[in-house]
């Protein structure tokens, strides 16, 4: 989680002086504001029309992303994200940006300004979260950053400081309108109640909401982000919202009705989660387990009564370093098909892919190849399944199934967008099926997009 430094190519002009100025810029006391004032940031193009609740299918930027590396890899991966035209989520501290207020009233944005402009550049729709807090909001001492601490939530003396900053924060870039509050309830486990501190998240969301809407009225901000983790039925916290995918969490559920509740307001709800168990089993298998998104989805829906995003949602099992690689290209990406089409189903609003992008060359499940090296920045297959589906199921789109039918038809699933149907074999060989009517062949875990009829 901790952002990698890198690197600038310095030129040798004045040799000593480029020099000294140099060690005097990495000396540079802790907690002494960065080149940036906290005042608008470049030029930004302010969107004339109003914000909508509903974005559609994007991702998020992590620690790695192609605002680095070489510059034809770059623009490679910058051209095949403005083709795709995708929402783009950023967190304001840790996953790619640094401390962004390192002392009180004391601020460096470079990182978080570089990020911004790959979201402008790549006119993808930015949005923000607002997550973590710097140091000094969480008892230590100002100026300095532990990372290893990133996931600590503020103090709630402090709480007001951390609603300053987002405010500082929607200045600076007026043309983000779409704000996430905090990241599944980081630090706030109440170990004596061994339940979510949701009086204390939602104290904390309503003063960002508070000062967000004071910057504009347009801002859309959203919460609470909570884990809708899924248990064996027969845990003492399973609720009663259950499939054979499992059952959801009690406690979770008790999270976003509290916020809900209490909420000062709030344009769209937010959540996260898994297709699999806290103990890693995909139930019945990895295609079925989808339909959990779909009832989280709903009920979310029921209990909050606004659009519902999902914030970061997985379908494949990671391994001790949350690495996924343990199934082809092929196979992610129908799993992958499959729970985003379950979402939708639910009547999900959007959603944000967790890009798990590395500095080199292509790794399992990226969008694009790594921008370090001279000949990445490639895109990836689900780069591509994420630009279509974003076509076909955005914001207005009227999903609707499609009839499946012939002896393979139970390993089919289909579901029409805008102006073509997706179709996704979920087995291992060949399918033929009729697909609305039409006859279609398709290959072990094809993903395929039909023209609608």
């Amino acid at each position: 989680m901790m952002r990698v430094a890198r690197g600038r190519a310095v030129g040798l002009v004045g040799g000593g002086l480029v020099l000294a100025l140099l060690v005097l810029a990495m000396c540079r006391l802790p907690g002494e504001p960065a080149d940036h004032a906290p005042g608008v940031h470049g030029k930004p193009t302010i969107p004339q029309n109003e914000p909508q609740d509903a974005l559609g299918w994007g991702f998020t930027h992590t620690q790695y992303s192609a605002d680095e590396g070489a510059n034809a890899a770059h623009d490679r991966a910058a051209s095949a994200l403005r083709r795709a035209r995708l929402p783009q989520n950023q967190h304001l501290m840790g996953w790619g940006a640094d401390n962004p207020e390192p002392a009180p009233g004391r601020y460096d944005f470079d990182s978080l300004d570089e990020r911004v402009d790959l979201m402008r550049e790549t006119a993808g729709t930015p949005v923000l979260t607002l997550c973590c807090a710097p140091d000094w909001m969480k008892g230590a001492k100002a100026g300095a950053t532990d990372w290893s601490r990133l996931e600590t939530a503020p103090q709630p003396k402090h709480y007001r400081d951390f609603a300053r900053l987002a405010r500082t924060v929607a200045e600076r870039y007026p043309d983000i309108r779409h704000f996430v509050v905090w990241n599944e309830f980081k630090g706030f486990w109440d170990e004596g109640k061994k339940r979510w501190d949701f009086e204390g998240y939602t104290e904390l969301y309503n003063l960002v909401y508070t000062e967000l809407k004071k910057v504009s009225p347009k801002i859309r901000v959203g919460g609470p982000y909570v884990v809708m983790d899924s248990l064996d039925p027969g845990d003492a916290h399973a609720s009663r919202v259950r499939g054979e995918w499992g059952a959801l969490d009690q406690r979770a559920l008790d999270a976003v009705a509290y916020w809900s509740e209490h909420r000062k307001g709030a344009d769209f709800a937010v959540v996260d989660g898994s297709t699999y168990t806290e103990e890693d089993r995909l139930l019945p298998d990895e295609f079925g387990a989808a339909e959990k998104l779909t009832v989280v989805t709903r009920w979310t829906r029921k209990e909050t009564g606004l659009p519902v995003w999902w914030a970061e949602w997985y379908a494949e099992v990671g391994d001790a370093r949350d690495r996924r690689e343990g199934w082809g290209e092929r196979h992610r990406v129908a799993v992958h098909a499959t729970a985003l089409m379950a979402m939708v189903e639910g009547g999900a609003a959007g959603g944000f892919y967790w890009n798990p992008q590395l500095p080199r060359g292509a790794c399992a499940g990226c969008l694009w190849r790594g921008t370090r090296a001279a000949d990445g920045g490639g895109e990836l297959p689900m780069l591509r399944l994420l630009a279509r589906f974003s076509r076909e199921f955005g914001p207005d789109a009227e999903p609707r199934t499609v009839p499946v039918s012939g002896e393979d038809a139970s390993r089919v699933q289909a579901l029409r967008g805008e102006k073509a149907v997706l179709v996704v074999n979920t087995g291992e060989g060949q399918a033929r099926v009729r697909v609305d009517g039409r006859g279609v062949r398709l290959e072990a875990y094809e993903v395929r997009w039909v023209q609608a009829g």
